[in-house]
């Protein structure tokens, strides 16, 4: 091979080894070289406790145990360790056990999942909510179930790859448009004219942190009588007056086909959820591989997410110290000079540019500082915007946060300058 800094994972998916049981050959050449092996050392590093603000983990860089300064973390409002979730979620493993045992339509609906459901679907404005083992199966299975072959699927060129693979297998026409790019969706609903079309955006874009241009695209899904799938896996419970997400914070959630959320992130749990139309989730239940042939979640899971759902949604005590620290760490941030992108929300990236080398090494710095803030490389974000991605906790401390930011203008502000 040539220069190995020259190739990405966007390089090695197609597999021409005639073992069909083996990667490709020139992949174990790439991944095998110790400049690679080491940026990938920065992913699957084992956490040692809750992932609070402040916790441990053990690094992959020298296997040492780290305190660490948490942004990384989804758990936007803390709930995943919150006493009053932790305590239902205990209860839950004294009276139904561990697991569901079974898929939903067969022997593993629980009440704690009909209860939830509606519960949802209620939060959402919606008829009826479906629950699924994990927000990827949920985005997944939705499509797959809703879409046929002959239908069109038209998504915003940053959504989810659980969208995409969705739409792989529903056998629908996949189309993009250019991000929150009007008159380019615009482009792809007029060739899709006289079809079944599906529009899918995102509330929040997860690695830029800003959000669907709303209004205008249901101006454009309405002049063509298209519907509209709107994935709110990170803005459930933390935008709008109500905590329903961006649809609520732009008027818009009666506008809304599908609303899809995860349970992984601001819930502090894991799996996934939709809610629609009663007859649409009665056929999905039917035609959602993800959703029939999938163990039901976790009773224990459910419970603490019922609790964290009712926490979570009594007051906006728990969002309103989110927005207050997005907007400290975001001002101290821009003080910096740093790059942050479009960003209005919660999701803060911080750009680097084109070099992978220096953010690793900056990555590097970073975290034997005592800041877990990971690197986001190519292909998961464009060659020429590498960054990081801070995702803002309402339990950070001012001190936790002016720390942060100390290590941020000591690695990465100098190092930008080099």
């Amino acid at each position: 091979m040539e220069d190995i800094l020259n190739y990405s994972l966007a390089d090695f998916q197609y597999n021409d080894n005639p073992d069909v049981l083996a990667p490709p050959e020139e992949f174990e050449t790439w991944i095998n070289d110790p400049r690679i092996n080491y940026c990938f050392s920065f992913f699957e590093q084992q956490l040692l406790r809750t992932p609070k603000t402040t916790t441990e983990i053990l690094s992959n860089l020298d296997h040492k145990k780290r305190k660490v300064i948490n942004l990384t973390s989804y758990n936007y409002l803390g709930l995943c360790s919150h006493p009053e979730v932790i305590q239902a979620a205990h209860e839950a493993l004294d009276q139904y056990g561990l697991g569901a045992s079974g898929a939903p339509l067969l022997s593993g609906t629980f009440d704690l999942h009909v209860k939830f459901s509606k519960m949802l679907a209620d939060f959402k404005q919606k008829e009826d909510c479906l629950l699924f083992s994990s927000g990827l199966s949920g985005n997944l299975g939705a499509i797959q179930g809703i879409l046929r072959k002959g239908d069109i699927f038209i998504l915003d060129e940053k959504c989810h790859k659980s969208l995409v693979d969705g739409g792989t297998l529903s056998g629908a026409k996949m189309l993009f448009f250019e991000h929150n790019n009007i008159e380019s969706l615009n482009r792809m609903l007029e060739k899709s004219k006289g079809r079944r079309t599906l529009v899918a955006v995102e509330g929040v874009y997860s690695m830029d942190g800003d959000l669907v241009k709303l209004k205008e695209i249901v101006e454009a899904c309405d002049q063509y009588r298209a519907a509209i799938y709107i994935d709110e896996a990170h803005s459930t419970l933390m935008f709008g007056a109500h905590g329903r997400g961006v649809a609520e914070h732009f008027g818009l959630e009666h506008k809304m086909g599908v609303t899809f959320g995860t349970f992984s992130k601001s819930f502090g749990g894991v799996g996934g959820f939709i809610c629609t139309n009663a007859k649409l989730t009665r056929y999905l239940k039917c035609y959602s591989s993800p959703y029939h042939f999938s163990c039901a979640p976790s009773p224990v899971i459910v419970a603490g997410l019922i609790k964290a759902l009712e926490v979570a949604t009594r007051d906006s005590t728990l969002r309103d110290k989110l927005w207050e620290n997005v907007n400290y760490l975001k001002k101290n941030l821009s003080d910096l000079k740093l790059d942050l992108g479009n960003t209005e929300s919660h999701v803060i990236p911080i750009i680097i540019g084109s070099s992978g080398e220096k953010l690793f090494q900056m990555a590097t710095e970073i975290q034997k500082r005592g800041l877990f803030l990971q690197p986001v490389d190519f292909p998961a974000v464009p060659a020429q915007s590498r960054r990081f991605r801070i995702s803002v906790s309402s339990q950070l401390t001012k001190a936790e946060m002016d720390e942060a930011c100390n290590i941020i203008e000591d690695v990465v502000v100098k190092g930008l300058k080099m």
